[in-house]
């Protein structure tokens, strides 16, 4: 979103009935936005792209991005992670995307939809689906593993099943000679999330972003932040980017990555956790951010 066309189209931020009237301006926010970009796209702006929602099949617009400057190789564990999480990120800061899935097949889908999505091909079919489309106005190219995530009630990862997925990441690794690896930095005591962050350890990578897959308002539990900081201590030093110009753009990929969600509102836990983030940024003042961490040059 450029600075021009931001200027006709005001962002949302929450009132004093914070979380329970934040979404429906987000909402009504996002629907001025897609009206303006689907003028544009009618009138035949190449710039704009059309993209539909794998489930509910509506269409939605997103102004198309430039990849530029050195390449980044993106290891996330499932389709919606890196789409939750740093996504506006690269919206703001288009570079050269590959993304590495490694949980590809999956049972998990809306409580509502389990007839309509009856089994693993099917909800894995659909995923595959919403993370083509959500990575779709990135121009990123797509590496899906294949492996089945893990089904509750959660239990460690196994260390072999952590050795063959290196392995599996390592070869792709090699295949991307100079790009940088972004991965996450499991806040989450998801077993799949952790599998993924050490094996981006062990490959090198000292970027991470911050998970959002499952929080429940607006940042993370207390007890889970004491296991991060127990895990990584003085290791993770976080960092800010400001996504206020992109945020809209962002519900769009968001509405890619989630299009079997509902009500649409649901999507938004991103988002309220970037304007709470955004608190700390201090220049510039944006409303929105997301949060990565980079590891100290010698670990």
């Amino acid at each position: 979103m450029t600075k021009e066309a931001q200027m006709h189209s005001p962002l949302p931020v929450p009132d004093g009935h914070g979380i329970y009237s934040f979404p429906y301006d987000l909402h009504r926010a996002h629907q001025q936005w897609t009206r303006q970009l689907a003028d544009r796209h009618h009138a035949q702006d190449h710039r704009v792209l059309e993209v539909i929602a794998p489930h509910t099949h509506v269409p939605y617009f997103i102004e198309a991005r430039s990849p530029a400057d050195r390449p980044v190789l993106v290891i996330e564990p499932h389709h919606d992670d890196f789409a939750l999480s740093a996504s506006g990120t690269f919206l703001a800061r288009p570079r050269p995307l590959t993304v590495a899935t490694v949980f590809t097949r999956s049972s998990s889908v809306h409580p509502t939809l389990e007839g309509t999505y009856a089994d693993t091909e099917a909800v894995s079919a659909l995923r595959d689906r919403e993370g083509a489309a959500a990575l779709a106005p990135f121009a990123a190219h797509r590496h899906l593993l294949g492996n089945k995530d893990a089904d509750p009630p959660y239990q460690p990862y196994a260390p072999e099943r952590l050795d063959r997925i290196t392995e599996e990441l390592r070869r792709i690794v090699a295949a991307h000679p100079g790009a940088e690896l972004l991965a996450p930095a499991a806040v989450t005591r998801h077993p799949d999330h952790l599998l993924v962050h050490e094996a981006a350890v062990r490959l090198g990578c000292r970027w991470f972003w911050e998970d959002l897959a499952f929080w429940s308002t607006y940042a993370l539990a207390g007890c889970d932040q004491h296991l991060f900081r127990t895990r990584t201590g003085p290791v993770m030093r976080p960092e800010l980017v400001d996504i206020t110009e992109v945020v809209l753009d962002k519900v769009t990929v968001l509405r890619m990555h989630g299009s079997q969600m509902h009500p649409a509102r649901k999507m938004y836990r991103p988002i309220r956790h970037g304007f709470t983030t955004a608190a700390d940024l201090v220049a510039p003042a944006g409303l929105y951010a997301e949060r990565f961490y980079r590891t100290e040059p010698t670990c």
